[in-house]
Formats: structure tokens, C-alpha cells, sequence
């Protein structure tokens, strides 16, 4: 930032204008904030690729069936059998369950109905098991493009109704897990915010021993928040940006745990600063103007990087990267503008008991840090050679990763009554009739399509073909496999595979456990896209910040590496000590734009200030500076960031508690071993040749023993 707007931004004016207009404008947008939630969108629709097979037929089907339909269950069970007051009791919990808000079609088919229906020939599921201890209700529920935010309520008002006495009720099917999901997500706005903004209340107070000083930062982190989340309301109700519960979660956490590593770099500057100048004014415009490159690549690097996933084909990760780049930019702007302003205003005493005196000794120069820089040059090659091989061994741990999808009881770390009510359908050998394919062709080809289904395991009998439009029908058929299993998936691509060999029909295959496969498909080629374009993406910001060429491909390196150990220490986790039984096929892709993007941030610290110091003292020289300097605050920053990120495992949903573990992981790696250590032994043994093509230290001169002992003084 230049030196002059530095210090506008600061000055004993235009300090309390800053406030006032950030306070305002806070106070503004905290009234949107609180509607996050109202235009969240969970809907199948709003997650499926434009391109994949389930998307047409939903397309097809726009018009004869609602997307909005949610096929529910109530399932009943007594150990020993269900008796006759039992089965009376559900035929009339079924007429009550009928008349609720939102129940559609036919109403409730209860046993009896089925039964009936049954005799007459009519394809209809059976709904008690052979044994008598399993049976259930079906129906459908809609209440149009809100269903998320209502379905709680509906799911309340149908359990008061189901009840058994000594026995057991569950609200299973779609309805049942969209309930579920909806009690995961539940407070996400409020209980998530709270809880990661204790965490990081807690490291600051250790951080800054202070009583005071830990106030600012989350005051500033708070702002960020309401304004962040309040403009990303206005654009999805607006401008049509796609957000869902995943989405607003990992958007608080990324907020307040990027503006925390921000505050800590600039407090840590400025801190630096006013041991030499005896005005603080001026001490905070040198301090926003050194600490202020940093902090703008390190945002520039994250926002790029989220935008990056707008290129997926799988809308819910496409909408996610405008949703953080938007977040990562308001929390520079408030971390840089409103954050200094209460610094200066606040004054020295905000340091209180430990503060910082004019041409007092600057304690980093003799710190932990400037310790290990000092063991580092005795023989960085051995050092960095060492470290690399740890960090390659760990990288086996990939072998163990499963990203082949999770089913429905293994998506949550606990257990739902969805999948309770699921799991005594399996085993009462009842099938789950609210998963079926949808298959839409021509009308001509409809009895040849039947045809081509039958023998498929675990596919039901397909139904009589409905009209749909301009000379196409469709039908479904039940797949008796829990919706997102692999065996799901494998009934849909048997199926897609039998009617496309159909010449003419122009079949095409939907429905629930397609559009589990379909997101599968698309989550692994975003892999496949995504990660190069954001590795090259921060490669050119890293060339730009830098000017250089071999020091930007070193941390690129680094960064990778730092990826595939924490991945493969994740790996190794999730399977032996936490016990999942895999992962999302979009954990991959998501574990690396976070480490990527976060993980090269403490690399820019770092490497900014070596370049500062590299103009005056030379690179072996200036990389010791670097280290001793930034290295205690890039080590809290980093415990903040991994620490937020670890509150997402509050959140019962696997998906989110393997994301925080990996990304906390991976940021601790990036900051105790591959910033501290691995990037510093490089650029020792290295030296001036890092800056090429740049002649910023063309004398290259080699570390002696005595220069490396010697106090580390910084630039002024």
C-alpha cells in the first residue's frame, strides 16, 4: 500500500471517518445477514451439473412432475411383531398425516390401502415385512421452492401424530433425510459464529497475553461477517448466486479465520513499528504500508483460488467460489481500513500490561524462531533433503483415501432417524420405495425400454409409462439400495447402459440415485480441471508479487507437497482412528483449493518480508530476518486458521469434519514445517539464485557462521 494513503487512511482525522463509515455500513448490512439462511438452496437442482443425464430428465419431467415432490416415510416397528392396534393405529395416523400442510397426490397409502390396491393388480409396494415387525406409510410432500425451510415444522407436526407405544417411529425416505439435514444445519448462522469466535477469543488471549488487544480483532472479524454474509444475501436474492447451508458455513469460518491471520500480521508490524517511532500515527502508516502487501496478495491468492471452483460443472461448488472470494475481500478491506483506525484510536495502552515503548529491543531477534533459523544454517541442504522425504513419506497415506461417496448413514457422524428408519427397512427386507429411477423416452420405444431393464439387480419392475410431452413417456422403477451407495450407482449405470442400447428410444435415465452418480461424475472431472487452473492461477500471482521466477516455483512445490502429506495423514485418520467409511468425491477438490489457497499465504508472509530484508542484508541473511520475524505470528495465525476450521467437526455431517481436519492439518504443516523449515533451509542453501531472473541479490554472498549469530536486525 503507498506510504501516503497508508497514512490518509490513519491519520488523527480520517481515523475516526474510517470508523464511522465501517460502523455504518455494518450496521447496514447485519439486517440482510440475518436472512442468509431464507434464500439458502438446497434443492437437487441447485447442486446438479447443467450437463449430466439426471438434469434432462428433471427438465423433462419439469411439467408432469413437480422437482419439488419429496417422497417421505413413516416407518413403525415393534420387536416381536406389530400388533392389531398397531396396524389400526397406522391406518389412522394416516388420514391426520393427510391432512398436514404440504402433503400432496393421493394422500397417505397406508398398509390396507397397499394391500388393496395390491389385489387388484395394481403395482404398489408391500408395507409390512414378512416377519410383522416392520411397516410403513408413504406419501409425498411439496411446499414448492421452500421446502427446505419448511420441511422442520412439517417433520415435527407428523411425529406427534406417528406414535407406538413400545415400539418405535421414524420420518424416513427424502422427507426424512431432507429433515435431517436441515436439523445438521440448524443454527449454522448463529451457533457456528459463536463457537469459532471463542475458539479464536481463547489462542488471541494466549497470543497477545492482554487483556484488551484480543477485543479488536474480533470486533474487526464481526464486521467482516455481517458485511460479508449481507452482501452475499443481496446477490443470491438478486443476482441469482447459488447458496447453500455448506456454503454459509464454510464462509463465517473462512471470514473469522483469514481476518484473525490478517490482524495478527498487522498488529505484529505495528507493534514492530511504534518501538521506533514515538507517534503512533506515523508508527501504523509505515506498519499498513509494509504489512499491507502481504496481506493483498494473501487475499488476492484465496479470492482467485475460490474463484477458480466458478469453473466446475457441479453447480453447488461453482456457486461456492464467488460466495468466499466475496467473503476474503471484505475481510481484507475491514482488516485493513477499520482494524488500523482502532489501533491508532485505542493508542499504546491497548497492549497493556507488555507495551510496546519507543527504542525499546525488539524481542523477536532473539526469539524461538531466530533459534531454529540459526540451526537451519549450520546445513540447510541436509535440513530441506530431510524434510522433503518425511513429507513424501506421508504422502503414501493417500493410497488410503476412498473418495468414492458415503451413503446416506455414513454421510452423518451420528445417527439420524432417517437412517434408523432406513436401516429397519433393510433389514426387515423392505424396500426403500421413495428411491426409484425415472426413465423418460419416445413413446414408441417405451415397451422395448421396460424390456431392456428387466434382470438388473436390485431394480423393481418398472410402472406403466405416463405421457409427458411431444410423443414422450416416463416411468419409474424402485432400487432396493440405499440412495447414494455405490450399489445405487451401479443400478443406475446398469440401467442408463441397458436403455441406451435402445436404437430410436433416446432414453435417458433421473431420479435420486442418479443424481448422486451424476454428482460423482461431475465432482471428479472438476478435480481434474480445477486444481491445475489454481495452481497456475496463484503461480502467476506469486510471480508477480515476487518478481522473481525459481523462488514462486519453489513455494509452489512446497504448497503441493504440504497438500499430499496432510491428505495422507487425513487419510490414515479417517479411517483408523475416526472410523469413516470414506469420503465425498468432492473432498479431494475441496481440501486442495483451501490448503492451496491458505496454505501459500504463510509462504507470502514469509517471503515478503525476506524480500524486504534481502535489499539491505542479502538473502541468507534477510531469510533468517524473515523467519524471526513473522515466525511467531504466522505460527498463531496458523494454530487460528486451523482451529476454525476444526469447528466445522461440530457440525454432525462427514463431509465438513474431514474438510476441517485436513485443512487444520494441513495449515499446522504449512506453518511449524514447510514455512518454518523446509522454505527456509531453501533458500539458505539457495541464497540470491531464488530472486532469478531478478538481480536483487546478484553478490549471492554465503551465510558465515559468525553473520548467522549475530543479532537480526530489520529494515527501518
Amino acid at each position: 500500500m503507498n506510504r501516503q494513503i497508508a497514512g490518509a487512511l490513519t491519520g488523527r482525522v480520517t481515523k475516526w471517518v474510517v470508523l464511522a463509515a465501517v460502523l455504518v455500513l455494518t450496521a447496514i448490512m447485519a439486517s440482510f445477514s440475518a436472512k442468509l439462511t431464507s434464500v439458502q438452496n438446497n434443492e437437487a437442482s441447485s447442486w446438479l451439473p447443467e450437463s449430466a443425464e439426471s438434469t434432462r430428465v428433471l427438465e423433462e419431467l419439469s411439467e408432469t412432475v413437480d422437482p419439488n415432490d419429496i417422497p417421505t416415510l413413516v416407518v413403525y416397528h415393534r420387536d416381536g411383531g406389530l400388533t392389531d392396534a398397531d396396524l389400526a393405529a397406522m391406518e389412522e395416523d394416516g388420514p391426520q398425516i393427510a391432512g398436514l400442510a404440504g402433503v400432496t397426490g393421493d394422500g397417505v397409502l397406508t398398509p390396507a390401502a397397499a394391500q388393496a390396491a395390491q389385489a387388484q393388480g395394481a403395482p404398489v409396494p408391500t408395507l409390512v415385512s414378512d416377519d410383522g415387525e416392520v411397516a410403513y406409510l408413504y406419501f409425498v410432500l411439496n411446499f414448492g421452492a421452500n421446502g427446505w425451510n419448511d420441511i422442520p415444522e412439517a417433520a415435527d407436526e407428523i411425529r406427534d401424530i406417528a406414535t407406538l407405544d413400545g415400539g418405535e417411529v421414524h420420518l424416513a425416505g427424502y422427507g426424512g433425510q431432507a429433515a435431517d439435514s436441515a436439523e445438521a444445519f440448524e443454527g449454522i448462522d448463529t451457533n457456528l459464529i459463536f463457537a469459532t469466535l471463542g475458539v479464536v477469543i481463547v489462542i488471541l488471549l494466549f497470543t497477545y497475553r492482554s487483556p484488551v488487544l484480543w477485543l479488536l480483532p474480533i470486533l474487526c472479524a464481526v464486521s467482516a461477517n455481517f458485511i460479508a454474509t449481507g452482501l452475499v444475501y443481496l446477490l443470491a436474492k438478486y443476482a441469482g448466486l447459488t447458496v447453500n447451508g455448506q456454503s454459509q458455513a464454510i464462509l463465517s469460518i473462512l471470514v473469522i479465520g483469514a481476518g484473525t491471520d490478517y490482524a495478527l500480521l498487522l498488529v505484529a508490524r505495528y507493534r514492530e513499528e511504534l518501538r521506533r517511532h514515538e507517534d503512533r500515527h506515523e508508527a501504523m502508516a509505515f506498519a499498513l504500508h509494509r504489512a499491507a502487501p502481504a496481506i493483498l496478495a494473501s487475499a488476492a491468492t484465496v479470492a482467485v483460488g475460490m474463484l477458480c471452483l466458478s469453473f466446475a460443472d457441479l453447480n453447488s461448488t461453482a456457486g461456492l467460489g464467488p460466495v468466499l472470494a466475496i467473503g476474503v475481500v471484505v475481510t481484507m478491506v475491514v482488516m485493513t481500513t477499520l482494524l488500523p483506525a482502532l489501533l491508532v484510536i485505542c493508542g499504546r495502552w491497548v497492549f497493556w500490561p507488555k507495551r510496546p515503548t519507543f527504542r525499546s529491543a525488539e524481542p523477536t531477534s532473539a526469539g524461538l524462531w531466530a533459534r531454529v533459523g540459526r540451526a537451519i544454517s549450520h546445513r540447510p541442504r541436509r535440513v530441506w533433503l530431510t524434510t522433503t522425504g518425511l513429507l513424501l513419506l506421508a504422502c503414501l497415506g493417500l493410497f488410503r483415501l476412498d473418495a468414492s461417496g458415503l451413503s446416506t448413514e455414513d454421510t452423518y457422524t451420528k445417527e439420524f432417524d432417517s437412517i434408523k428408519g432406513q436401516k429397519l427397512l433393510a433389514d426387515h427386507g423392505l424396500a426403500d420405495n421413495s428411491n426409484t429411477i425415472q426413465v423418460v423416452t419416445d413413446a414408441d420405444a417405451a415397451d422395448a425400454v421396460a424390456a431392456a431393464l428387466e434382470g438388473i439387480d436390485r431394480l423393481g419392475t418398472p410402472g406403466a409409462p405416463q405421457p409427458v410431452s411431444d410423443g414422450r413417456v416416463w416411468f419409474e422403477a424402485t432400487v432396493d439400495a440405499d440412495i447414494s451407495s455405490t450399489t445405487a450407482a451401479d443400478v443406475v449405470e446398469a440401467s442408463r447402459e441397458a436403455v441406451h442400447a435402445v436404437d430410436g428410444a433416446d432414453a435417458v435415465v433421473g431420479g435420486g440415485a442418479a443424481f448422486y452418480l451424476d454428482t460423482k461424475i461431475a465432482s471428479e472431472r472438476d478435480s481434474l480441471v480445477i486444481m491445475p487452473l489454481v495452481l497456475g492461477v496463484v503461480l502467476l500471482i506469486l510471480i508477480g508479487l515476487l518478481r522473481a521466477l525459481v523462488a514462486p516455483l519453489i513455494l509452489m512445490a512446497t504448497v503441493v507437497l504440504s497438500f499430499g502429506a496432510a491428505l495422507g495423514i487425513s487419510a490414515l485418520l479417517f479411517e483408523y482412528v475416526f472410523g469413516f467409511a470414506g469420503s465425498d468425491p468432492g473432498f479431494p477438490l475441496f481440501a486442495f483449493v483451501f490448503l492451496v489457497a491458505l496454505g501459500i499465504d504463510y509462504n507470502i508472509f514469509l517471503m515478503t518480508r525476506v524480500r524486504e530484508e534481502t535489499a539491505t542484508h542479502g538473502t541468507r541473511k534477510g531469510s533468517l530476518i524473515g523467519l524471526a520475524s513473522t515466525g511467531g505470528v504466522i505460527t498463531s495465525a496458523g494454530i487460528v486458521l486451523a482451529a476454525t476450521f476444526l469447528v466445522l467437526g461440530s457440525l454432525p455431517l462427514v463431509f465438513l469434519a474431514e474438510l476441517g481436519v485436513a485443512v487444520a492439518l494441513g495449515v499446522m504443516l504449512d506453518t511449524l514445517v514447510v514455512r518454518s523449515v523446509l522454505v527456509t533451509a531453501l533458500n539458505l542453501d539457495l541464497g540470491g539464485k531464488i530472486w532469478w531472473p531478478s538481480r536483487l541479490d546478484s553478490a549471492d554472498i554465503p551465510l558465515t557462521e559468525a553473520e548467522a549469530a549475530a543479532p537480526l536486525e530489520t529494515v527501518h
